[in-house]
C-alpha cells in the first residue's frame, strides 16, 4: 500500500488542460478505430488522472468532486470520448472502493488499473457454491476493451422466488467483448457489449446493490474516508455532467478559432464577425454555457460540503443534483447546437471539429441517465410532492 499526497485542484486541472492540444489531434483516430488512441491514454496514465477516485491508502488522490468536474471538463475541451471515458473509469474505480478490502487489494494491485462498469442490471447471477454463475451481456460498455476490471450490474435469484441487484468484479479477461460500436456519436469510447456465459464469481466480488445506491455507511477500510460518504447516483451524475459541459466550451472555442476571415456566403457580409446575427448566436451561446457550469459546479459543491460534514441527504436534494444534470445537459446541447448553426456548410467536413462536437453532445442528452426531460421531470415530481419512480436516485 501507497499514501501518497494528492496534487492541489489546481494542478490537476493545468494537466487535464495541458492534455486538450492532444486529445483534438487525435480525436479523428478515436472515431476512426472506435477507441481511445494509445499515447492519449498514456498522457492520462501520466498525469495522475486515474488515481484521482482510488483510495489514498492505494496511491489515490481521492480527489473532490469540484476537482473532478474541473479535470473532466478540461478533457471534454479537448474530445467528448476521452471525457466521458475518463468519467466512467473515475466512477467504476469510486465503485470497487465499496467491495471487500480483499476484492480493492485484488483490483487495486494492478498498476493505474483501469476500471469500467454498467448500473444497468444485464446479466443473472445464479448462486452456486462460493459465488455465483453469471450469463447476460451489458451493452453501452464504455472503454471495456482498454480497461482491466468491470463492476457490472446483474441480478440474484432470492429463496423466495424474487430477485435482488448485485453489483460484481469481473476481469475484462472473463468477458467475451462484442465489438459492435458503430454509432453516430461518442465514437472514440468504445462502449461495445461485452458478454458473460457461465463465468463464475466468487462470493467476495459480489455485492448488494441497494447500499451501493442508497450510500449507506461502509464495512471496509473506506469507511473513513468523506470521499465515500456521498450517495453513488449524485457522485455518477455530477461526473458525466462534466463532460457535457466540457464539449460545450470546446465547441465556443473551436467557432472562434474558425471565424477570422469567414464570410456568410450568399450574403454581402465578407467578414462574420461583424453580423449581428453572429453577435446574438455567441452571446446566446455563452449564456447557456455559463447556466451550464452553473449547474455542474451547484451539484459538485453540495456533494463535497456534505461529505465533509458527514450529513445525511434527502430525497429532494438527491433529485436535485439529477437536475443539475438535465441542467448541464440540455444547455449544454443548446450551446453546440447554436454555434454549429453559425459554423456554415463548411463545418461538415471531419477535419473540422463543430460537428464532431455536435454529434457527441447529442448523444449523450440521449443517455437513459442524463436525458434532460427523465431528470427535469424526477425532480418535478418531488416538488409536487410525489415520491421518486425510480430507484436510481
Amino acid at each position: 500500500m501507497e499514501t501518497m499526497a494528492a496534487p492541489p485542484r489546481s494542478e490537476l486541472a493545468r494537466r487535464a488542460a495541458d492534455m486538450v492540444p492532444l486529445l483534438r489531434e487525435k480525436a479523428q483516430k478515436a472515431e476512426e478505430s472506435r477507441r481511445l488512441p494509445e499515447d492519449v491514454i498514456a498522457a492520462i496514465t501520466d498525469a495522475g488522472l486515474l488515481k484521482m477516485r482510488l483510495p489514498a491508502r492505494y496511491g489515490g488522490y481521492e480527489s473532490d468532486m469540484r476537482t473532478v468536474v474541473d479535470v473532466v471538463s478540461e478533457l471534454g475541451r479537448g474530445d467528448g470520448s476521452t471525457a466521458w471515458t475518463m468519467a466512467v473509469w473515475m466512477i467504476s474505480s469510486w465503485m470497487a472502493g465499496l467491495f471487500p478490502d480483499e476484492v480493492q487489494e485484488e483490483i487495486f494491485s494492478t498498476p493505474d488499473v483501469r476500471i469500467s462498469g454498467i448500473l444497468s442490471p444485464g446479466a443473472v447471477a445464479v448462486p452456486t457454491e462460493g459465488g455465483v454463475i453469471l450469463n447476460g451481456k451489458w451493452s453501452f460498455n464504455t472503454g471495456a476493451t482498454q480497461s482491466h476490471w468491470n463492476t457490472n450490474a446483474a441480478v440474484r435469484p432470492t429463496p423466495d422466488g424474487g430477485h435482488e441487484p448485485v453489483m460484481v468484479a469481473v476481469p475484462i479477461s472473463d468477458l467475451q467483448i462484442v465489438d459492435d460500436w458503430h454509432t453516430a456519436g461518442m465514437r472514440g469510447s468504445g462502449s461495445v457489449t461485452t458478454v458473460a456465459d457461465g463465468v463464475f464469481v466468487p462470493e467476495r466480488r459480489v455485492v448488494s446493490m441497494g447500499p451501493v445506491i442508497q450510500g449507506a455507511p461502509l464495512t471496509n477500510s473506506n469507511a473513513g474516508s468523506s470521499m465515500y460518504r456521498v450517495p453513488f447516483m449524485s457522485m455518477a451524475c455530477t461526473t458525466v455532467g462534466a463532460s457535457c459541459l466540457g464539449l460545450a466550451k470546446g465547441a465556443r472555442e473551436a467557432f472562434f478559432e474558425r471565424l477570422p476571415g469567414r464570410k456568410i456566403t450568399y450574403t454581402d457580409y465578407a467578414d462574420q464577425s461583424q453580423a449581428p446575427i453572429t453577435h446574438l448566436q455567441v452571446a446566446d451561446a455563452t449564456t447557456r454555457i455559463d447556466e451550464a457550469d452553473f449547474h455542474a459546479y451547484r451539484s459538485a459543491e453540495l456533494l463535497d460540503r456534505k461529505a465533509a460534514a458527514g450529513e445525511e441527504w434527502t430525497i429532494e436534494e438527491r433529485a436535485r443534483i439529477r437536475l443539475d444534470l438535465g441542467a448541464v445537459c440540455q444547455r449544454s446541447k443548446e450551446a453546440v447546437d447554436l454555434l454549429n448553426t453559425a459554423s456554415g456548410g463548411s463545418s461538415i467536413y471531419q477535419d473540422v471539429p463543430i460537428q464532431r462536437i455536435a454529434r457527441d453532445v447529442q448523444t449523450l442528452n440521449l443517455h437513459a441517465i442524463m436525458h434532460p426531460n427523465t431528470n427535469l421531470e424526477l425532480y418535478g415530481r418531488i416538488l409536487c410532492g410525489l415520491g421518486p419512480n425510480t430507484l436510481y436516485i
